[in-house]
């Protein structure tokens, strides 16, 4: 089931400045926060080495407070540059369907050259656990998704409905270009790797539009790997 949205409902759930999700996430852990402190200091350092050579005060304060400041606004910057990338679609729509396939792969994330016991450099694979969902509704729409495994995703199972947000340059949403994080509204579960919908305002628009899925048919799902 796919139901268009308004420009304005969709700017609604995807919002131009940071929400509270998308903050915490570009805010990471301490060892993030430390080292966006440390970014700060070296900012005021070389504010102070510009000032000697600036005959303005007021301008020196105005880059000393921008600097200082940057571990604090840096990650409201990023999430609303981020959003804006979604925002650029004109249309959008909210999208009902269901769960056909549920697996875990291992995928490589990052390689780093590392010394073994002899000195020898080597190159090592950093690997994550990833959750791989496929999806598609009584119409024919297909989607893969794939983002970080996290521990509430072990209550996800073949079958369950699924919400989302879909973004399209038609205006019948024929292609549809991107999708947000997906709602599993039986579970309360959202499945992300980036924070997108205001989802506070989407659990609403769930509410409102979403219904009762479809009886499953007995096409069977495709084999995980092994």
């Amino acid at each position: 089931m796919l139901i268009p949205i308004t420009r304005e409902r969709f700017e609604t759930l995807i919002p131009l400045t940071a929400t509270a999700s998308q903050y915490a996430y570009y805010w990471g852990n301490w060892q993030n926060l430390v080292k966006q402190i440390l970014f700060s200091l070296l900012g005021i350092f070389l504010v102070w080495l510009l000032s000697l050579t600036l005959h303005s005060q007021g301008l020196s304060l105005f880059l000393g407070i921008f600097a200082g400041l940057y571990w604090l606004w840096n990650p409201v910057a990023k999430a609303s540059f981020r959003n804006a990338k979604y925002r650029r679609y004109p249309y959008s729509g909210f999208w009902q369907g269901e769960i056909l396939d549920v697996y875990v792969t291992e995928e490589v994330i990052g390689t780093e050259e590392t010394a073994n016991a002899k000195g020898e450099l080597v190159l090592v694979e950093n690997r994550e656990r990833r959750l791989n969902l496929e999806l598609g509704d009584e119409r024919g729409f297909f989607a893969k998704v794939q983002v970080p495994l996290r521990r509430q995703h072990q209550f996800i199972s073949p079958g369950q409905t699924v919400h989302l947000l879909v973004m399209s340059e038609d205006p019948d949403l024929r292609r549809i270009a991107k999708l947000s994080d997906l709602y599993i509204p039986n579970r309360q579960i959202w499945v992300s790797d980036y924070p997108w919908l205001q989802r506070e305002a989407f659990k609403d628009v769930s509410q409102q539009l979403g219904r009762r899925s479809p009886r499953r048919s007995n096409k069977p799902t495709r084999k995980r790997p092994s």
